[in-house]
């Protein structure tokens, strides 16, 4: 699976591009026909301590799935999406099992 991540207002490092990476191909466990996942990283210009923004989405064959965390470090936005994630694609799974049965 190919794995597009942008990083807005500031340049992210391999460190956590590798982390992004190996997180995002966890999912493919979960759906087999993930097409690619496309990751943004923004830092929001305030005061608040939670401004790191990860959005994450994720093409599959008839949709996108599409999460939007906001927190302290873009790890731990990352690891909130793919857990939001997991549930999203195994919900979208067991409805496209269901409707080749019926």
């Amino acid at each position: 699976m190919k794995v597009f991540t942008q990083s807005v207002n500031f340049s992210a490092d391999q460190k956590l591009i590798d982390f992004i990476e190996k997180k995002i191909e966890g999912l493919e466990k979960f759906h087999d026909k993930i097409v690619d996942a496309e990751v943004f990283l923004k830092v929001q210009k305030t005061s608040e301590k939670e401004n790191k923004i990860t959005e994450v989405k994720i093409n599959i064959p008839g949709g996108e799935l599409i999460v939007k965390k906001q927190n302290k470090t873009f790890e731990e936005g990352i690891s909130l999406s793919v857990d939001s994630l997991k549930r999203q694609l195994q919900k979208s799974k067991e409805k496209s099992k269901s409707t080749l049965v019926s």
